[in-house]
């Protein structure tokens, strides 16, 4: 089915935002090699110091969801592309550590903003919601491989203050296309919703928390905070890993690489294929229960976690066709869970449930970071991929217990809790 003009301009308007985010955020780390030439400082001290950028993310999603309903989520992405280019005009401005500190902490303070914002605002404003939601994710996937490349390549011409500079244009671009952009925020949830006429109050946060959380939304919270846990976590080590193995030591490109290991490309790759995943997934959420779609999904993850290690000793080809299966699944399951979200919730807390997403996605599951290296530095490759396969296998029994739960509410009656219906 066809987007109607309505949600084609929440589309538009949504992606510019999702693939700047991700611009912006997996830039920074290209920054980490320059900056440890140019400052006297250790990479534990730049660690803290990246750190202090990358927090807010999941921290800063519950305080933005519900400033999201309060003040509508047009006008917090708005803020959220003006606050990334911002940052990124201090840093070009910056020659100390402290200004970097800085710099990053504006970024991820902004960045935050965005995904109970943009979400909530296609949760309610765009009637085909699974096919937005499969190109928004694209979208994001784009930032996440532009994004270091771009850096990267300007790095090899400019001084870093310059690429930063230059990086921050587009936002700047995506907030004046922002200002003319122009859709009813509303226009699926049949006056469930408002825009920007929500209570900031605390009772009201502490009530509407409640209700959330009382509901099915409790279970699909934990859900996705299990697929937070494996997302970070194989995404962060991956390059590591993909390093250190035999087969891609033995890989032999026939090209000068000019210093860049063969994994960095593959684990671009399978960011790249990221985006047909996101693409299946946001339409199969129009064609099966999210709820389904997820016991799935994280089946499937979970198998090709288990299945790392003996693959990867099967050479390179062999890798790299379960790199590219990984890449698909990982972002396939995404569009999943923000159905879900929309799914379990009721229209007019939107944003704030979104936020509680995104703490549980990027601030809970960030945990796997640190579980992950701990694992890896202490135990075996096995153990870290078999650690991964638990957060999956968790992830698929109780979006299992769900669906269970849900058919017996339907076999009892109407469910109470699909607020779009």
């Amino acid at each position: 089915m066809a987007l109607n003009a309505n949600d084609r301009s929440i589309a538009g308007f949504t992606m510019t935002g999702h693939a700047l985010v991700h611009w912006f955020e997996t830039s920074i780390p290209i920054f980490l090699v320059v900056w440890l030439a140019e400052f006297d400082v250790s990479v534990a001290v730049l660690g803290v110091v990246v750190a202090v950028g990358y927090a807010p993310l999941g921290l800063g999603a519950l305080p933005a969801g519900v400033l999201a309903d309060r003040f509508g989520p047009k006008r917090l992405v708005l803020v959220c592309l003006a606050g990334m280019s911002l940052s990124f005009f201090v840093l070009a401005l910056t020659d100390s550590i402290v200004g970097i500190a800085a710099g990053l902490l504006l970024w991820g303070l902004a960045a935050s903003v965005y995904h109970p914002a943009g979400l909530s605002l296609i949760s309610t404003g765009v009637e085909e919601r699974g096919t937005v939601f499969a190109w928004h994710g694209i979208a994001g996937n784009v930032g996440i491989a532009l994004g270091p490349f771009v850096a990267a390549t300007l790095l090899i011409v400019l001084e870093w203050q310059l690429v930063a500079a230059v990086l921050a244009l587009p936002g700047l671009v995506a907030v004046a296309y922002g200002l003319r952009a122009r859709f009813e925020t509303t226009a699926a949830v049949d006056g469930e919703a408002t825009d920007g006429e929500g209570d900031l109050s605390l009772p009201e946060f502490l009530a509407n928390s409640r209700a959330l959380f009382a509901g099915t939304f409790a279970v699909v919270f934990v859900i996705v905070t299990f697929e937070g846990l494996f997302y970070r976590g194989i995404l962060t080590y991956l390059p590591e890993i993909l390093a250190g193995l035999p087969a891609m030591a033995a890989f032999d490109p026939g090209v000068d690489l000019a210093g860049i290991d063969p994994g960095d490309y593959l684990y671009v790759g399978l960011l790249v294929v990221g985006m047909a995943g996101q693409y299946t997934g946001g339409k199969l959420t129009s064609r099966m229960p999210a709820e389904r779609g997820l016991a799935a999904v994280f089946a499937i993850l979970a198998l090709l976690a288990l299945a790392f290690v003996p693959v990867a000793g099967l050479g390179f080809g062999p890798l790299v066709a379960l790199c590219v299966l990984i890449g698909f699944f990982l972002f396939a399951i995404q569009p999943f869970y923000q159905e879900a979200v929309a799914v379990h919730t009721p229209a007019d807390t939107r944003g704030l449930s979104y936020g509680y997403t995104y703490l549980g996605e990027f601030g809970f599951g960030s945990a796997s970071i640190a579980v992950g290296g701990f694992v890896l530095g202490s135990f075996t490759l096995t153990a870290f991929f078999g650690m991964l396969a638990g957060f999956a296998l968790i992830g698929s029994a109780l979006s299992v217990g769900l669906v269970v739960a849900l058919d017996r509410l339907d076999t009892a009656g109407p469910r109470p809790v699909d607020a779009d219906d």
